[in-house]
């Protein structure tokens, strides 16, 4: 075994029959003594990273591989290493299994390794890996115009062509808006607000929305559009102007009620009806009414599937909570993640996403209390450092 000071480089590492073995047929003593090596020897997390960069592309990631095909492909890297050229860092994630083939480390950019152990995983643990984003401000665009602001707002249109907006400080101001076009407010992830339209229909918007809107309804119908997102309604009732809300793959027409679309790009687009009653008209499909407690599901051949739901369960969000029955863990964080700007990464196949959960989670400014949370209902545990959060499974 080589003495600290003598790795120099990645290379000094992958020159080591030890820790390639440590890699290649990990086992509870190579374990125990690497990670608490690298514990040790912070300083080394450049080069540990390096070295299971270049351990991955030459084939580590291969599961598959039997004992004797890891030890001919140790006994390679080790004839090979001296010749290859400095790898270029990239951020990728590893997760461990329990079988003798486990991978024990989870490399996440160049921030591999802090003075916490919590990003050594033993070989029955897996890992979902969150990263906090920038938040982008919101943006009311008007007249070819984007007004920006920081902080969560209240749009009130009256009908004289001006916008009141209240900010997340309670700063007031008022704008003037375009009437003869279309205006957007454009809700980026990890910011809501809402928007009192002229006729008095108050809208929620949830993260990642854009709606287009405008100043005043003319004519004999009044319409909007929900380019992306998710939004709750309460619509004034007219009976002399429909109310018709566009989206890209379906129309909703509003006979005075309240309900919820989700339009998100990669996720399934429905509308839960909570009271009144709404038609829905496709390209596909004639108009056709849902009924309160409903939730219809816009499908891939222009239709839509139905059933009853608890409502509560789609419309919460507005109200500061999110509530979950046996929802699938990559659900659950799909919705954190556009609540509190999170991007989660994990693969299709872990176990950890199997689970599910159950209750409320209240959704405070503390995001420490909302990771606790989930924690309790998915039996997971997680640390943070900077802006990454580390979700582990426990034991039931």
């Amino acid at each position: 075994m080589k003495t600290d000071n003598i790795y120099t480089g990645y290379t000094d590492l992958l020159k080591n029959r030890q820790f390639l073995q440590w890699q290649l047929m990990p086992d509870e003593t190579l374990n125990s003594y690497w990670e608490e090596f690298f514990r040790q020897h912070p300083e080394l997390e450049k080069e540990l990273q390096q070295a299971i960069i270049y351990l991955r592309k030459e084939g580590l990631n291969k599961n598959t591989l039997n004992e004797n095909e890891r030890i001919e492909l140790l006994e390679r890297i080790q004839k090979t290493i001296r010749q290859e050229n400095k790898i270029k860092q990239r951020r990728f994630f590893w997760f461990a299994s329990a079988s003798a083939a486990a991978i024990v480390l989870i490399v996440i950019g160049i921030k591999l390794f802090s003075p916490s152990p919590a990003h050594i995983l033993s070989p029955d643990k897996e890992l979902i890996v969150g990263e906090l984003l920038n938040n982008e401000d919101i943006q009311l665009i008007t007249s070819g115009e984007a007004i920006l602001f920081q902080d969560d707002v209240e749009v009130t249109l009256t009908g004289e062509g001006t916008a009141e907006i209240v900010q997340g400080n309670k700063e007031t101001s008022k704008i003037q808006i375009a009437r003869d076009k279309l205006n957007s407010l454009v809700v980026p992830y990890g910011k809501r607000s809402t928007l009192t339209l002229a006729d008095g229909t108050r809208i929620w918007l949830n993260s990642g929305s854009v709606l287009e809107f405008p100043a005043q309804f003319s004519g004999k119908k009044r319409e909007i559009r929900l380019t992306s997102g998710e939004m709750y309604i309460e619509a004034v009732h007219d009976k002399e102007k429909p109310f018709y809300i566009q989206t890209a793959d379906f129309n909703v027409k509003v006979y005075g009620t309240k309900f919820n679309i989700s339009n998100y790009s990669g996720s399934p687009h429905s509308v839960v009806l909570v009271e009144g009653s709404v038609s829905l008209q496709s390209k596909s499909q004639k108009e056709f009414f849902i009924t309160p407690s409903e939730k219809a599901v816009y499908s891939a051949s222009g239709t839509f599937d139905t059933q009853k739901v608890e409502v509560n369960q789609f419309i919460s969000w507005k109200d500061g909570y999110l509530s979950f029955d046996k929802t699938p863990m990559t659900e659950v964080l799909q919705q954190i993640g556009r609540y509190y700007n999170l991007s989660f990464d994990f693969e299709k196949d872990v176990n950890l996403q199997k689970r599910t959960c159950t209750g409320k989670i209240y959704l405070s400014d503390n995001l420490d209390n909302v990771m606790t949370t989930i924690g309790l209902l998915s039996s997971t545990a997680y640390t943070r450092t900077a802006n990454q959060i580390f979700i582990t499974n426990e034991s039931f």
